[in-house]
């Protein structure tokens, strides 16, 4: 999810010994996936309405939502996410286990699997993975391109002054991948589980010159394997992008490895206006799309269609970039701005019912959350008092808010910027205001840094704080330009030290002190919402699982 961005940053947390071993133990069932094609109609093609187009076919490349949505139906991983939950399951491995210190894991992996060119899966192609991922060199180790390897893995083999928590990969024989780690973590294996770590085909990989990433000013060019040729495991193959159409066709792997996909073929059509997504759902013309409005989800039920809600497992948040104007290196200034939005009526207002206004970066269901942490109310004279106290009243902010995505936070994005920006100007803050599409400019610049304020948000991998606060400001060169203040070093160490805290008590209290110190002390953003989001289907489609990662797979699907 993403997460997301799109699921966004990825950071680690650190594992004791005893939630390695009950990991590695929980891990130790062989995957019951088999080879017919089970229960449900075989045959025909289900169209999805997409909000956005795939950024590109290569997973380690990618960062956002729609394109893992793409990736997640033709890749694999050694583990996956068991469908409707964040708990780990087999994937391409049938088990593995840990040493006590969490730093070595042994992977058994399923034998007779085929990437999709043919080529066998064993052990030697996962090794070739994990050294490709840690052996990028040039354009492709910046955070725009292997984002999820920096913030989940950190350096590269060229870059001793960034350490990697990866340090080697052995084929012990066909079946069986020894992994070794340079420091535990509470999110290994399960990191293993997210689209961008799948597994491709080696030969594909050389073959289509996977590595070659262009760089040209801010802007990326990818080789062929991520544009043309990607080649996974997964059960459904690569079939075309027809850019002109805005159409990207999966068809089905007759060689699949476990249970066939019923369908003949997966299209997703992109159409990044939400009614239009809604009108096409209603004209026949798809048979799903994901996030629909709030407001139509009754419309839609009592039309007959199958509205299936998410738990509300994200955080939309208002990001602040430090870096730019000066004044919003000063508390006062971002308490200002925290104390002008109205989030108890935006989330009335603008979000489906059972959100609400978030007090911190994590859900309440997080270990680490800090039910202390008090909820800022709106209060516009503060706001005005404090900007005042600044001496920035009158102050100027370029926001930036994203067109072409619905995202499982930020349901309509427009409407969503029309309330805080609302608010700020009451309490007289000026606004330079910006809008790009969210793959066409949008991300880049808030990656660049460009924007003082930004719409973002992020739905978790998993239950662990570091997944959470750690993936927001676990660096000093993230979103939020916290290196610009004094403390941004200090808050990262702190995150670091508690994701190597193997004590889980003390790592929960840890995390939970710094849920307050964030919110109380360097409020780096603005902590909007959590909203639980929704994913639309024909009545007629059965055998997908609504995921709280927005992890659904299409495998199993039937349609009629």
């Amino acid at each position: 999810m993403i997460h997301s961005g799109t699921a966004r940053r990825r950071l680690i947390a650190a594992i004791g010994i005893t939630g390695a071993a009950a990991l590695a133990l929980s891990a130790c069932a062989t995957s019951e996936r088999g080879s017919d094609t089970g229960s449900g109609k075989v045959g025909g093609t289900f169209t999805f309405g997409a909000a956005g187009a795939p950024k590109l076919f290569d997973p380690f490349y990618a960062t956002d939502g729609e394109t893992f949505r793409v990736s997640r139906q033709m890749y694999e991983g050694l583990v996956g996410f068991k469908p409707g939950t964040a708990e780990v399951e087999p994937a391409l491995a049938t088990k593995w286990e840990s040493t006590p210190d969490g730093k070595t894991w042994t992977f058994t992996l399923k034998e007779g699997v085929k990437f999709h060119d043919g080529t066998p899966f064993n052990a030697e192609a996962t090794c070739v993975n994990f050294n490709r991922w840690y052996n990028q060199k040039g354009a492709a180790q910046s955070d725009a391109v292997s984002q999820y390897w920096l913030d989940n893995f950190g350096g590269f083999a060229d870059t001793p002054d960034k350490p990697s928590l990866y340090k080697s990969c052995t084929a012990k024989d066909a079946k069986t991948a020894v992994v070794e780690l340079t420091g535990a973590t509470s999110q290994f294996p399960s990191v293993l589980g997210f689209t961008s770590f799948s597994i491709s085909s080696p030969e594909a990989l050389k073959k289509y010159d996977a590595d070659n990433v262009v760089q040209a000013g801010d802007s990326f060019t990818y080789p062929a394997y991520a544009n043309e040729h990607p080649t996974g495991t997964g059960p459904f193959k690569f079939g075309k992008f027809d850019k002109a159409n805005n159409v990207v066709e999966l068809v089905r792997n007759d060689d699949y490895h476990g249970d066939k996909a019923k369908l003949d073929k997966v299209v997703f059509r992109i159409i990044p206006d939400e009614t239009a997504r809604k009108q096409a759902l209603e004209a026949g013309d798809i048979d799903g799309y994901d996030l629909p409005n709030a407001a139509d989800w009754k419309g839609l039920q009592d039309k007959g269609f199958n509205v299936a809600i998410r738990p509300a497992f994200n955080v939309m948040y208002l990001g602040i970039n430090q870096k730019n104007n000066p004044k919003l290196q000063d508390l006062k200034v971002r308490q200002a701005i925290m104390s002008a939005i109205n989030r108890e009526q935006l989330v009335k207002s603008q979000l489906p019912e059972g959100a609400k206004v978030a007090t911190q970066f994590m859900p309440d269901t997080i270990n680490g959350f800090n039910k202390s942490v008090p909820e800022v109310k709106y209060d516009l004279e503060k706001a005005k008092s404090l900007l005042k106290e600044a001496g920035a009243e009158g102050l100027t902010l370029k926001f930036y808010w994203p067109t072409e995505v619905t995202r499982p936070y930020m349901p309509s994005p427009k409407d969503i910027y029309g309330a805080i920006a609302g608010d700020l100007e009451k309490a007289g803050i000026k606004l330079d205001t910006v809008s790009k599409p969210w793959n066409g400019g949008y991300l880049t610049d808030v990656d660049n840094g460009v924007p003082d304020l930004f719409l973002l948000g992020w739905t978790g991998d998993n239950g662990t704080a570091q997944n959470w606060i750690g993936t927001f400001f676990g660096r000093t060169d993230n979103r939020f330009n916290t290196g610009a203040s004094a403390w941004g070093k200090s808050l990262a160490d702190a995150l670091a030290a508690a994701n190597s805290e193997p004590d889980e008590a003390k790592r929960t209290q840890m995390y939970s002190d710094l849920n307050k110190k964030i919110m109380e002390e360097y409020l780096p953003a603005i902590p909007v919402s959590h909203s639980p989001p929704a994913l639309v289907l024909k009545k007629d489609i059965k055998g997908i699982v609504p995921s709280p990662l927005t992890d659904e797979k299409f495998g199993p699907a039937s349609k009629g």
